[in-house]
């Protein structure tokens, strides 16, 4: 009877082991709070600024802004490649003001004339060039 209490406290030991240092999360992940695979946009021209809400993009495709005027930080922290270029007209249209390449990446921005951001990959950018 000895034995299975001993063997029931070492498997919950191992248990309790066992997640606690499969959680433990790489502090080099995030790109100012920006998490890997997602593009970021923050409160203003600061990456100390903080990420603003809703500024959180992680879908291939446009994504329309509103009300953003003035210098923001936008930052690139998507994987494999992707990109994010703005655009100034909605859903991806309009001229193309700048690509963010690489990842991480990231840029004081004046959004005043940016109204939408597309995130993706390869070389088929959906704005038109400048």
């Amino acid at each position: 009877m000895a034995t299975p209490a001993i063997s029931a406290v070492g498997l919950t030991i191992a248990l309790t082991a066992g997640p606690a240092s499969a959680s433990a999360a790489n502090p080099n992940d995030n790109y100012y709070g920006c998490p890997p695979g997602a593009a970021c946009i923050y409160n203003n021209g600061d990456p100390n600024s903080g990420i603003e809400n809703g500024g959180v993009y992680w879908s291939y495709g446009p994504h329309n802004l509103n009300n953003q005027v003035g210098n923001h930080y936008v930052v690139n922290n998507q994987t494999s490649g992707a990109w994010v270029e703005l655009c100034t007209g909605y859903n991806g249209t309009g001229n193309g003001n700048e690509i963010i390449y690489g990842s991480p990446d990231g840029d004081n921005i004046d959004l005043t004339p940016i109204n939408s951001i597309v995130l993706g990959t390869g070389e088929n950018y959906p704005c038109s060039p400048p």
